[in-house]
């Protein structure tokens, strides 16, 4: 059977192909053979211009350009040849190891070989390569989409300033609130987190075997190898660790995982919310012709853009839960166990992007019935039960919150039975009037003033 989008295992490269393609060069094998091929051809550069490593001669301007050209202009064919080579190598880095070597002598330059890889391990190339995929998807895709989502929550948020509404908790009438505080929530939630996945930084290393320099110094010791490699990582864009065994501890990629997992976790209490103001009618759909709700009710026009969020925020979260838990253990020095685990990252972070698309799609189609809320908050006066109450207590009439709650607590209460009880009590005419002022509309605290 041939591979095409219907016979992908994974819906991310078959149901969902065309809304993912960005993090296809990034995230892919393809992907991660152009970051080591980055990471290899930068460090042989940056040998020759180092003036301590005089057994190279800092690389002309012209073939700087050229080696640069081979991860700046890869192409599948040029990458299907580097997994030719691993056929035999059984080993990934050192296949691009030997495919840099085949462009070196079709460059002329034979010389140059045996500095490529010069005492680097493979896990010095994949940790630097890898910081270089995580960097590229977050700050170049998922981040922007997360910065649009919240973006679009804030501009809800005022559009629904002065939308009052009935809060619930524990499911139950409350004290009103507006829809737009609501929606302002949510958004400095993520604001947050945002200024948090921001600031992330991204880390790597480059000190040999187990992480000490151990060749690096017998070969050549007259290099300041720990400020040779800080400068070189630093050089990459990525924050340099001094302190690792054979792998950096990918304590970083946990840090950044939390972070997308919290702001995933928002989002997806976001959706549950939204799939209930739908259900209850305090939000519309606007219909999109030709969709169809369902097979057999053609009324329907259900919430999925938000159920498929729920999802997929789901999947994201299980996936890099595991990411963040599993990958900075390794058994002693190293071992294998996070190299499987760290190809998943972009499948972990393309459920949260096609969750991000998804809600952006949702938000676009609602429309707040503010009818269903008028008539939900006016049909609800024992929510000023809190208010009188309060007032009660501050006059010190006795036992206020009890005479509240025999009058309110599972009865039906409204307009005249509250103003009825008002006027029984103990309190200056203006209070009074106060009192009977209030309406659970305009009962909205500091609501508007977000």
């Amino acid at each position: 059977m041939t591979f095409d989008s219907l016979t992908a295992l994974c819906p991310l490269d078959g149901r969902y192909e065309s809304k993912l393609a960005p993090l296809r060069p990034i995230f892919s094998e393809f992907g991660l053979i152009r970051f080591r091929l980055q990471v290899e051809v930068e460090w042989l550069i940056s040998l020759g211009a180092h003036t301590d490593f005089t057994a190279l001669s800092p690389l002309p301007n012209e073939l700087c350009a050229k080696l640069r050209g081979l991860y700046h202009h890869l192409t599948p064919q040029q990458a299907s040849r580097v997994k030719e080579l691993e056929k035999t190598t059984n080993h990934d880095v050192k296949a691009v190891e030997y495919w840099i070597g085949e462009q070196l002598t079709q460059l002329g330059q034979e010389g140059l070989k045996p500095f490529v890889h010069f005492a680097c391990t493979s896990e010095d190339i994949n940790n630097l390569a890898y910081g270089l995929m995580v960097k590229a998807g977050v700050k170049e895709e998922l981040l922007p989409q997360l910065i649009q989502v919240t973006g679009k929550i804030e501009e809800m948020a005022q559009a629904y300033r002065k939308v009052p509404m009935m809060a619930r908790t524990h499911g139950q009438p409350a004290s009103p609130t507006t829809m737009g505080k609501e929606f302002y929530n949510v958004y400095a939630r993520l604001s947050r987190q945002l200024k948090g996945l921001e600031a992330q930084e991204y880390l790597g290393k480059i000190n040999g075997a187990v992480g000490n320099f151990n060749a690096h110094q017998v070969a050549c010791p007259q290099m300041d190898w720990r400020g040779f490699a800080a400068q070189f990582v630093s050089h990459l864009g990525l924050t340099y660790n001094p302190y690792t065994t054979q792998i950096e501890p990918h304590d970083y990629l946990a840090e950044l995982f939390g972070g997308v997992i919290r702001s995933q976790v928002i989002l997806l209490d976001f959706c549950r919310d939204l799939w209930g103001y739908i259900s209850n009618e305090a939000f519309t759909q606007i219909p999109v012709a030709g969709e169809v709700g369902s097979s057999t009710m053609p009324h329907k026009i259900n919430p999925i853009d938000f159920e498929n969020a729920e999802g997929n925020l789901g999947l994201s979260n299980a996936l890099l839960d595991h990411l963040a838990q599993k990958l900075p253990i390794s058994r002693w020095q190293r071992d294998l166990t996070d190299s499987t685990v760290l190809r998943n990252m972009g499948v972990a972070l393309g459920y949260g992007l096609l969750a991000y698309q998804s809600i952006l799609k949702g938000l676009s189609k609602l429309k707040v019935n503010p009818l269903v809320l008028e008539q939900e908050l006016s049909s609800s006066w024992l929510l000023l039960g809190e208010a009188l109450q309060t007032v009660m207590r501050l006059h010190q009439i006795p036992d206020a919150y009890e005479r509240l709650k025999a009058l309110t607590r599972g009865k039906t209460v409204g307009q005249e039975e509250l103003e009825a009880f008002v006027e029984a009590l103990d309190l200056p005419l203006e209070v009074k009037q106060q009192l009977k002022a209030l309406r659970p509309e305009t009962y909205l605290g500091y609501a508007e003033d977000f």
